[in-house]
């Protein structure tokens, strides 16, 4: 077969291109099979049987059933782990983060190459995240020199690349990444506010596509878990509170981001739906990131919160992230639940999940389950606060060693370990007995499978010269911009808005923004025809010494004297109507606005464009809330954190919103 040189790359030096003598004895007619699919070879030589052409990457000069692409992923991945050792299987069992030079939990502008060889070369880690904020030409270029480093190594598994979600407006590092060239749409929340599965499906697409053109394979979300405790810091990346429509629109935006709905195709980008169950029921909103946070209650509402992963998995998820709280007092079939966080529970990944609800996709733990809590983690104080090695969530374990957490949470039926790559006492435990080979190679094997399915051992590669065009296409950034308006919800117009005139008083808004709105700013609101006052939910910093209750939002959801924006309101109204925009990101309170707002407008992930283009009349809020509004802090702080809105008498029902034609 002649080589196509658009996809087969010249070879290393000293390669050869070797041709069998007679076709491998597959079970696979030759006369039903078509031409190669687009093979890359950087080091590894190519072989050529019976006409077709297959990757030799284990540089043995015999085609493989791994390497054959003719087999079924689930054949190539057996024949694979047959010939790993113990300490690859090991390394296939870690998902570390994608190091970088110089920065904080992989951020930087590159990869740290020398430190990821001895990560692939020595530990045999074959799955990263990344958290590489690079233009996409460059990030695909990034991305393919890790590739080529990981093809170089003796199997030459190809690396499975993740990442947090990036395609929308928030960022908390660890959490939530921000995309750099890529659409940018509200946050899930919006996607609720609309109610429209095929959106959230062609949203999917969309990051399907841009993921996939810079060399992204496995998505760290959709985040499935239901908002019933109005103050967690988490909320915004939710599809809000409802367990049905959460179902519904998690499978679609599976659906949009594997690349069909049945399953991953080899388009596609793997989804890891998240947590795994009951988190977003934590009491007081603290979250579980932090040792203080690390309860849940969703009491006798568990079965909403799992109804709310159904969809996904008739999507066919390839992934499923667990959560990190313990579930206090939760029980199973009348038996109480064993007090650890879900990445350690039988009872909730192997009795509910593999044997109720037959999932079978890879289970890949929340990060640092397995490290230890020190004092910084646990009491971190103005001196000595908490860093990002000093995070550990291995709640309900804390007195296990980390080996023993390992074994654990192998027998509770996780496959692979999150934001760790401490491979030795895993090796240790296997070398012991405490793991069976059987177990090792199960989870082994689902950890290869996406590989597969999704064509990484033919061609791990991308073209950076092709990112950019793929990536923020005009259609695209038209639609995610029309969502970013329609996503909105108009939650109370007094009838005075919007005033004659072009004179407009901001705050929190970018002045240019208005400028390019034709509107004229003045620095005093006496001056103005109309004000525009953006803000964020209420909150308060109540741990800012823990690294994750310092970035999460936490506290009060209702507007105080002395708050910034509440004065800003306050101050804009008493000359001219005055509308308040506001990030729904938490619940807000609302109750002392209504009388000063002559419009407020709530927003999931909203430019200032968007945003004027709503209230100027140019576009139109077509979305209802996704949760309740609250009336007070006291309706809040006596709701069951498990229980969706089911606060006193609130101020905005879920689904509240006015919707013009």
């Amino acid at each position: 077969m002649k080589l196509v040189r658009s996809f087969v790359k010249p070879l290393a030096a000293g390669a050869a291109l070797l041709v069998s003598a007679a076709c491998v004895q597959s079970g696979v007619p030759e006369s039903a099979l078509g031409a190669s699919p687009p093979l890359d070879a950087r080091v590894k030589p190519l072989l050529r049987v019976g006409g077709l052409q297959f990757r030799d990457l284990n540089r043995d000069g015999t085609l493989n059933a791994y390497e054959d692409w003719r087999l079924p992923a689930e054949q190539r991945a057996e024949d694979l782990v047959g010939r790993m050792t113990v300490a690859e299987k090991v390394g296939a069992l870690m998902h570390s983060t994608l190091p970088g030079k110089g920065g904080v939990l992989g951020r930087a502008d590159g990869y740290d190459l020398e430190a990821l060889s001895r990560l692939v070369g020595e530990k045999h880690v074959t799955s990263f995240i990344t958290r590489l904020t690079l233009a996409p030409a460059e990030l695909a270029a990034q991305n393919n020199a890790v590739q080529e480093l990981a093809e170089g190594s003796r199997l030459g598994i190809p690396l499975t690349i993740s990442t947090d979600p990036r395609s929308h407006f928030q960022y908390v590092l660890g959490a939530a990444e921000s995309g750099t060239g890529t659409t940018q749409w509200p946050e899930l929340l919006g996607f609720a506010a609309l109610r429209d599965p095929e959106l959230v499906r062609r949203f999917g697409d969309i990051a399907r596509k841009e993921y996939r053109a810079v060399g992204i394979h496995m998505a760290l979300s959709p985040q499935l878990d239901l908002a019933t405790e109005p103050r967690w810091g988490r909320t915004s990346g939710t599809f809000g509170s409802d367990a049905e429509l959460t179902s519904v629109l998690g499978g679609a935006y599976v659906a949009g981001l594997q690349g069909g709905s049945e399953g991953l195709q080899a388009n596609g980008v793997a989804t890891v739906v998240k947590h795994w169950v009951g988190y977003g029921a934590q009491p007081e909103g603290f979250d579980a990131h932090n040792y203080y946070g690390r309860f849940a209650r969703p009491g006798a509402a568990l079965a909403l919160h799992v109804a709310a992963f159904r969809g996904a998995f008739q999507a066919k998820a390839a992934g499923l992230m667990p959560a990190y709280p313990i579930l206090v007092g939760a029980t199973l079939d009348g038996e109480p639940i064993e007090e650890v966080s879900p990445g350690f529970s039988r009872q909730i990944l192997t009795d509910v999940l593999r044997g109720r609800l037959a999932y079978d996709g890879l289970v890949l733990s929340d990060w640092a389950i397995t490290r230890n809590c020190n004092e910084r983690c646990r009491a971190p104080t103005a001196e000595a606060p908490q860093r990002p090695e000093d995070i550990s969530t291995a709640w309900g374990v804390e007195d296990l060693t980390v080996r023993q957490r390992y074994v654990k949470g192998l027998q509770a039926g996780l496959d692979q370990f999150g934001g760790t790559d401490e491979v030795a006492p895993l090796v240790e435990a296997v070398q012991a007995g405490e793991i069976s080979a059987s177990r090792l190679n199960e989870s082994v094997r689902r950890v290869l499978i996406p590989k597969f399915r999704l064509g990484l051992f033919e061609n791990p590669y991308v073209d950076p010269a092709q990112a950019d065009a793929l990536i923020a296409t005009p259609d695209d950034l038209a639609l995610a911009a029309k969502v970013q308006r329609e996503a909105q919800v108009l939650l109370q117009d007094r009838g005075t808005w919007p005033a004659a005139g072009k004179k407009v008083w901001l705050f929190g808004m970018d002045r240019a923004a208005a400028e390019s709105a034709g509107l004229t700013v003045v620095s005093d609101p006496a001056d103005a025809d109309f004000a525009i006052v953006r803000s964020e939910a209420p909150s308060e910093m109540l741990h800012p010494n823990h690294f994750f209750g310092s970035r999460y939002k936490e506290g009060r959801l209702d507007f105080r004297d002395g708050d910034t924006a509440y004065e800003a309101l306050r101050q804009a109204s008493r000359h001219v109507p005055t509308a308040l925009a506001i990030f729904l990101d938490r619940p807000a309170i609302l109750t002392n606005v209504q009388d000063k707002a002559a419009v407020i407008l709530a927003n999931f992930g909203a430019s200032d464009a968007a945003v004027l283009d709503v209230l100027l009349g140019k576009a139109v809020a077509r979305g209802t809330l996704p949760f309740e509004l609250p009336r007070s802090m006291a309706a809040v702080e006596a709701q069951d954190p498990g229980i969706p809105d089911d606060s006193v008498e609130p101020l905005y029902s879920r689904g509240a919103g006015i919707v013009r034609k």
